[in-house]
């Protein structure tokens, strides 16, 4: 039974075809299936919140944002955990570890939400029980970070692009399938939004503990993460990444509780379309990004982003939903667009300063280059970690403007305001440091397509 792999060498191209390519797409697929369970578990509260009170439960929309926000917010600190993970127990043993712990937020949600006895205690007892129930689902966005780190070891890096945008958005695909199937379920039995996710996660189990590996050239010694962390690269990157995979995570979370309280008259469910499309546009961002430069590709993104979200509050306005609804999915796609190109830009400019290294003090080319594939990894796992940080802050935003406003179809306006001013200033950190031609990484110096 495969184990760990100590001879791995992507970019050979005789390598790749012969073996290389047929392994890596072999752990590719059942790492989307695990992360993908991932995102319908963690996005799971982001439906049972439209419909606690047909158990029972009232909640004002602060307190409904509190429970779309407690999961956004661990899954976003278990990433960085997460992050180490994968070279401390490999990505086969890890991926198995992972999907185990679905377990628990799943049945919590089926035993304990729709039981009797937590409609029947106080409001502040149920507001409580709730919020650990909603927490413990903050384990399925924890996969995403081990999920990428891992698969960036398999690809060589004219793939890389692709390769990281497919599973990324077999996990975001995950967001959309939640909120599209979940509301069939509780309609059924608001416990079965639970129990319906338990023969999946043994599924994914098995099949990665039966089919994924391990790879030797994985495991990071705690220098790789340290100078990860000390390269203002990193936390340039990591910026990015809380405009675009925040925007795309933190309005899943929102959008459907904005549609209701905003919309009443609207089916809060259709919310799902635009978690879709972002994880459909995600592939096509590492694409763009291989073709014509990541940096160039988000500087578009937070310009679309920035339109879109000029429109969308020309919609509430005028409570013009097909407005406000087009103007999110433009939101939307731009994020999934900007989520692959912000994630391929990484590989490409560790990749080109360890080879720059490599030429300037004579050091052995090929270690350096698996040194800065570790640091890529770590930087990988950082950046989704504070990306998903993004999300929790715009619940905290729409929480705050939601404060004091009941009634009120406009409340979200100046959120929305916020929202613009953040990515005029993603946009211009995006220019300055990346496509100015005195910049050190400008494109022809640094993300020239390979």
């Amino acid at each position: 039974m495969r184990r760990w792999i100590d001879e791995w060498h992507p970019d050979d191209e005789a390598f790749w075809a012969a073996t290389g390519a047929r392994v890596a797409r072999r752990n590719l697929l059942w790492s989307m299936v695990a992360e993908h369970i991932g995102f319908c578990v963690w996005v799971l509260w982001t439906i049972v919140v439209l419909h606690l009170d047909e158990a029972g439960i009232a909640l004002s929309v602060s307190e409904l944002f509190l429970l779309t926000l407690v999961p956004n917010l661990v899954g976003s600190l278990l990433r960085i955990p997460y992050t180490f993970a994968v070279p401390r127990f490999g990505g086969r043993a890890w991926t198995v570890v992972s999907a185990s712990l679905l377990l628990v937020p799943t049945l919590l949600l089926a035993l304990v939400v729709p039981s009797g006895w937590l409609s029947s205690q106080t409001d502040g007892v149920q507001l409580w029980v709730l919020v650990l129930c909603a927490a413990a689902a903050g384990v399925g966005g924890g996969n995403f970070s081990s999920s990428m780190a891992n698969i960036s070891f398999f690809y060589p890096e004219r793939k890389k692009g692709f390769a990281l945008g497919l599973n990324a958005a077999g996990g975001n695909l995950g967001v959309a399938v939640a909120q599209l199937v979940v509301p069939v379920a509780i309609a059924v039995d608001l416990a079965y939004a639970g129990w319906m996710w338990v023969p999946l996660i043994v599924l994914a189990m098995a099949g990665a503990w039966r089919f994924m590996d391990s790879l030797t050239e994985a495991k990071a010694d705690k220098s790789s993460y340290v100078r990860a962390l000390a390269n203002g690269q990193t936390w340039v990157l990591s910026f990015l990444y809380v405009g675009t995979f925040g925007s795309f995570i933190g309005f899943s979370f929102a959008l459907p509780l904005v549609i209701k309280t905003t919309f009443p008259e609207i089916q809060a469910s259709v919310g799902f379309l635009g978690a879709l499309l972002g994880s459909v546009f995600r592939p096509a961002g590492g694409w763009l990004a291989d073709r014509f430069g990541g940096a160039r590709v988000t500087m578009t993104v937070f310009g679309g982003m920035a339109l879109g979200t000029t429109a969308a509050m020309v919609g509430v306005r005028d409570h013009h939903f097909g407005l406000f609804f087009a103007s999110f999915m433009v939101v939307f796609a731009m994020s999934g667009i900007g989520n692959g190109s912000t994630y391929k830009m990484i590989p490409s400019i560790f990749a080109t300063v360890g080879r720059r290294e490599a030429m300037t003090t004579g050091s052995e080319p090929s270690a350096t280059a698996v040194e800065y594939k570790r640091r890529a990894a770590a930087v990988i796992g950082i950046a989704g970690a504070i990306g998903a940080f993004g999300g929790v802050l715009i619940q905290v935003v729409l929480r705050q403007a939601s404060l004091g406003a009941a009634g009120d179809p406009e409340w979200s306006v100046p959120a929305f305001q916020v929202f613009l001013g953040s990515y005029a200033a993603f946009a211009a950190v995006t220019w300055a440091v990346y496509l100015r031609r005195a910049s050190a990484y400008a494109p022809a110096k640094l993300l020239a397509p390979a």
